[in-house]
């Protein structure tokens, strides 16, 4: 549905933008060419972007980073997709999948401090979630969708009034005009809002897709892990940037990290149901913590398709020294 509802808001524009060529040409020069150009424009506005590479991110090469590289084409082809054209590392607790670019270029970025402070087989996980929402059918990646997420928000903006001074007949006018603008910004805003809790819907589908091929490339255990470490981000994070105050690596973000979800132990059942009651939403674009983990346990156990030993972590981790220097830097300084 909403792939079908972006093609006709991008035919839409496109009939807009030939409209306003016609204008400019048709009889030229003519009274028309000025309505041309605002046409011209307002389609130029609404039109799809291709999105880029994040300028935080620092693209990775797979001749300094092999043993990484060789462990995303694993964990890419046991969740069956083809391995990402650019890999990267930020300084965010967080990692994502995306495309970008005309040629939909795909992108797999990877935030260092989530990263560093994860035991193997959730890193493993992890992988398997990023790169399982390149297979998922996830409308957020997909550029023939993003009119339907975008588009009516735009035009509403353009639309909404601006206030200005006006007086006697100027003002009785203005303030019909006023009352137009309002009613359509609002008529679109709702419509724009109707549309992204649609594809709010299909992407929290693509979330509990993207964490079955995570428990698959992984092992189950090492999938719902990966949730509690994002229930309890804060501390998790808050230890981490601690470390690297003190000048650690890697290995004691990882024991800090292991640490302060043993002392968070006994809480966690609490956690994930406050998780369920605060944060389901229809307009969320992920499901809570607590009903991923939840979908984990009861589906259909899985024993991991990749295995990551200690000695494998080791050599990307050695591979991502100068990267993991750089973003504790980053993360001290950051607050």
């Amino acid at each position: 549905m909403t792939i079908g509802i972006s093609i006709l808001l991008l035919v839409g524009v496109a009939l807009l933008a030939v409209f306003g060529v016609w204008l400019v040409v048709h009889d030229f020069p003519s009274l028309t060419i000025p309505f041309g150009l605002a046409a011209l424009g307002l389609a130029a506005t609404l039109r799809p972007r291709f999105g880029r590479l994040d300028a935080s991110a620092e693209t990775l090469d797979r001749e300094r980073a092999p043993a990484l590289f060789e462990l995303v084409d694993e964990v890419a082809a046991a969740v069956g997709t083809a391995p990402p054209d650019v890999v990267a590392v930020d300084n965010n607790f967080n990692a994502y999948a995306t495309s970008v670019g005309l040629r939909r270029i795909r992108v797999l970025c990877l935030g260092l401090p989530l990263w560093g402070a994860l035991p193997p087989q959730e890193r493993v996980a992890l992988l398997g979630h990023e790169l399982g929402h390149f297979v998922n059918g996830d409308v957020r990646r997909t550029l023939l969708t993003q009119p339907a997420f975008t588009m009516l928000g735009t035009t509403a903006d353009l639309v909404r009034p601006v206030e200005t001074g006006h007086s006697g007949v100027e003002s009785l006018g203005a303030m019909l005009a006023e009352i137009v603008q309002r009613m359509l910004a609002r008529l679109l805003f709702g419509a724009h809002v109707l549309l992204v809790w649609l594809g709010q819907r299909d992407s929290q589908r693509a979330e509990y897709l993207a964490d079955e091929l995570a428990a698959k490339a992984g092992g189950s255990a090492a999938a719902a892990g990966t949730f509690d470490v994002l229930l309890l981000c804060e501390a998790v994070e808050m230890v981490v940037r601690r470390e690297a105050r003190a000048g650690h690596g890697p290995d004691r973000w990882r024991i800090a990290a292991d640490e302060a979800r043993a002392s968070a132990a006994a809480s966690l059942p609490a956690l994930r149901q406050l998780s369920i009651r605060d944060r389901a939403s229809l307009f969320a674009s992920h499901p809570p913590q607590g009903l991923r983990h939840r979908m984990i346990r009861e589906r259909e156990w899985h024993h991991p398709a990749v295995a990551l030993t200690e000695a494998r972590l080791k050599r990307i981790d050695a591979e991502l020294a100068r990267h993991y220097a750089r973003i504790a830097r980053d993360i001290s300084w950051g607050g």
